[in-house]
């Protein structure tokens, strides 16, 4: 492999690390929004789910960029496989690891949005819980590894990317609607049974008639 370093290299790595962490804490909070039903007339369910999937693709390109950079600058030896298969890196193994973890639960995520149609409701929705896992991976491989992130903007970044996701995943338990919960909204009458009108029953209109007779 021929080595290739350069600080441009170093400085698009650190650039498209923070981007990427930024659009992705967008992406899982939009991701909340529309799970949670949210719309109305002025942003439709619509327009949140299509700028939705639009921000997710931006994020994916950014973090493509950011593995492509760091794997090209021969400063850091990460390599290829450190990309995708967690603990194969020379290089702080642990903290590439998370990055690496993230990769892949946002790969899977992305890949079944892609392909909703083909692939049963319930394991769309069991995989899109894992972004929430993703972003965990990412905030602390952000951090750990990040030269940017323990001090600074940077800092300030990772943590309001923290905080809104946190407060994101409150709201979304919190105000989460009937079906979000897997139940569909029953009137009384529906869970318990209409009551059955005996009055004006069929059979019941033949006994009171034999009564009177």
């Amino acid at each position: 492999m021929i080595a290739l370093t350069s600080p441009y290299l170093w400085y698009v790595t650190r650039a498209t690390g923070l981007v990427t962490l930024v659009l992705f804490t967008i992406v899982v909070c939009l991701g909340t929004f529309v799970a949670n039903r949210v719309g109305g007339t002025n942003v439709g369910r619509f327009e949140l789910n299509e700028l939705h999937r639009s921000v997710s693709m931006t994020a994916m390109a950014f973090l493509v960029l950011h593995i492509l950079s760091t794997i090209l600058d021969s400063y850091v030896p990460t390599g290829w496989l450190s990309a995708v298969i967690p603990m194969t890196s020379s290089y702080k193994r642990f903290d590439v690891a998370l990055g690496a973890v993230a990769f892949d639960l946002m790969l899977a995520v992305w890949a079944s949005s892609l392909m909703k149609a083909r692939i049963a409701n319930g394991s769309w929705r069991f995989i899109h819980w894992l972004s929430w896992l993703a972003f965990v991976a990412a905030t602390s491989h952000a951090f750990l590894i990040g030269t940017d992130a323990r001090s600074g903007i940077g800092l300030a970044v990772v943590i309001s990317c923290a905080l809104a996701v946190v407060a994101t995943a409150l709201w979304r338990y919190l105000k989460r609607p009937t079906r979000a919960l897997g139940r569909t909204a029953l009137s009384p009458l529906a869970r318990h049974g209409a009551p059955r009108d005996t009055k004006n029953a069929p059979g019941e209109t033949h006994r009171r008639n034999r009564v009177r007779r």
